[in-house]
């Protein structure tokens, strides 16, 4: 069923009538994992208690994450990759009970793949505040509630910080390499500058140094369009019934976010202004084919991921400044000593190649010089999760210095 398969990972496709009728019925009130829910191929990690970057405590965090490939006795051949905003834990495998999509990059890992599980140990964890069993808003505060809107402020560093706590946890010393892109390229970038010592190399794909007033602006409207909705009910929806939550506003936000992630060559290729039906969208009660496109995922969103998470993650976007109290970016990319691929995609609206480029000018370890890999693709920013033998080329070398 298409509500199984990550839309990041493919390219745009009209919406048939098998597509509209998996989303049929009222979305739940929150589409994150809760407790009961069947666990499928996650692990738990109890962090215990954390203090975060801008003052907040967490009397305890938990860690949801996913392995593959054994872990030598050295504890050498570890690798962790980092989602982006709407991913998760699940890089790899079916959808089934537990995991409400399939793996969105199984292509990259696995045996003989570019992470190869039969070299490399690989870890992905649902970064924290996040809606599939990590600590999160959907979680319960120490009163028994959901944490919902008082979930406390957390950024790009304190997702960082509790991925070194896993790491502990683990008994990991130094990763391998750590891989990710678009917010988790966020996070990448963080390790390479913020734990130098415990890395030998990184990836970045398709993300920035600093969050751009660009990309301040267009959060803030997908976050307002969830805010808004009436069923939002200021964070406090958790005991709605389905259909009463702020699945209109999360789709609205979901619809927003995907005219960024896609380029305009694609969505005129595919779609041009074909209509969806019979149906006239000039004055007929009909629409654009586009139009359907966007609201079949908004809507196959608000199914498994939550309103609260989304905005607590899009925040956690927004303080994204490698160079905050470190004397700028500039000065905080030359800390960075681990082995460096930095990748950027020629028709990225969102974090465009000149975000990428100066990370590769600012480091001295880059893999491939001053200037950053550029592949070329029509699929914009999700090209990372689509290009697979242009990425994955790039992923081979890089594990292979």
């Amino acid at each position: 069923m298409d509500w199984q398969t990550p839309e990041d990972t493919v390219p745009s496709a009209f919406i048939t009538e098998a597509n509209t009728r998996s989303v049929l019925g009222k979305p739940p009130a929150t589409g994150a994992w809760r407790e009961g829910d069947a666990p499928g191929d996650r692990k738990f990690a109890s962090l215990g208690p954390m203090t975060l970057e801008q003052g907040g405590q967490l009397p305890s965090v938990r860690i949801a994450y996913e392995t593959w490939g054994e872990l030598r006795p050295d504890r050498s051949n570890a690798v962790l990759v980092l989602h982006a905003l709407t991913g998760d834990s699940h890089v790899v495998g079916r959808p089934g009970p537990g995991h409400p999509t399939a793996g969105w990059w199984g292509s990259m890992i696995g045996p003989g793949k570019p992470i190869d599980t039969d070299r490399f140990y690989v870890v992905a964890p649902n970064m924290l505040g996040g809606s599939q069993g990590s600590t999160g808003p959907a979680s319960h505060a120490p009163d028994g509630r959901e944490w919902g809107a008082r979930f406390p402020f957390v950024t790009i560093r304190d997702h960082v910080a509790a991925q070194a706590a896993l790491s502990d946890k683990l008994g990991i010393e130094r990763w391998a390499a750590v891989v990710g892109g678009s917010m988790g390229g966020m996070q990448s970038l963080e390790w390479a500058v913020g734990y130098p010592d415990r890395l030998e190399r990184f990836a970045v794909f398709a993300a920035p140094a600093i969050a751009s007033a660009d990309e301040l602006a267009r959060n803030s409207v997908q976050l307002d369009a969830i805010r808004m909705d009436p069923g939002f009910a200021d964070g406090d929806y958790y005991e709605a019934a389905d259909g009463e939550g702020p699945h209109r506003g999360l789709a609205l936000a979901r619809r927003m976010a995907l005219l960024n992630y896609r380029s305009p060559d694609e969505l005129s290729d595919r779609f041009a202004r074909s209509w969806q039906s019979g149906l006239s969208p000039l004055g007929g009660g009909g629409r654009f084919a586009v139009e359907s496109y966007l609201d079949f995922h908004g809507n196959k969103f608000t199914r498994r991921f939550d309103a609260n998470s989304y905005i607590t993650l899009v925040e956690a976007m927004n303080s994204h400044d490698v160079g905050r109290d470190r004397g700028g970016a500039a000065a905080a990319l030359g800390r960075v000593t681990a082995r460096g691929l930095v990748l950027g995609i020629d028709s990225d609206r969102l974090f465009p190649l000149a975000d990428q480029h100066y990370i590769a000018s600012n480091i001295s370890t880059s893999v491939h010089g001053p200037d950053a890999v550029v592949i070329s693709s029509a699929f914009g920013h999700d090209g990372f999760l689509i290009e697979d033998t242009l990425v994955g080329a790039h992923v081979r070398g890089l594990l292979d210095t």
